[in-house]
C-alpha cells in the first residue's frame, strides 16, 4: 500500500536558518532515504519549490482560473512529500517520525495519507 508523507513548515522560518542548520536538515532527510531505499520502501521523495512560484486553479463566475500561490489561511506550506510503500499505516507513521527537523523549529506536522490503488 503506497502513503504520502506530506511534510508542512513555516516557510519564512526555513529561509531565516543559517545555513549549516539548513544543510544538517538536508543531510538527516538523505539518511531518511538511504534508509527507505535500503528497505525498498521509497517510490519517490522530493522538496517543493517556494509556494511564491506556486498556482491555484479556482472556479471564479463558473470557470476555472490559475491564480498565484496557494493563498492558504496559514502560515504553513507543504515543503516536501515522501511516497512510500509500505504494509500498514502503522509502518507509514514509524517513517514519519524519522523526519529530520531543524533548530528549535517544528515542523507544523507530517500529514500521512493513504493513496487509492
Amino acid at each position: 500500500m503506497k502513503f504520502m508523507i506530506l511534510l508542512t513548515q513555516d516557510a519564512d522560518a526555513w529561509e531565516r536558518e543559517p545555513q549549516a542548520e539548513k544543510d544538517r536538515t538536508f543531510n538527516e532527510h538523505m539518511k531518511v532515504v538511504s534508509q527507505l531505499q535500503a528497505e525498498k520502501k521509497l517510490v519517490d521523495s522530493r522538496r517543493l519549490r517556494p509556494s511564491a512560484e506556486a498556482k491555484t486553479v479556482r472556479i471564479r463566475n463558473g470557470k476555472p482560473i490559475a491564480v498565484d500561490g496557494p493563498f492558504c489561511e496559514t502560515k504553513e506550506q507543504i515543503g516536501g512529500f515522501y511516497l512510500i510503500d509500505c504494509a500498514s499505516m502503522e509502518e507509514a507513521l514509524e517513517w514519519a517520525k524519522k523526519m529530520p527537523h531543524f533548530g528549535d523549529l517544528r515542523y507544523s506536522g507530517i500529514e500521512v495519507r493513504p493513496l487509492w490503488e
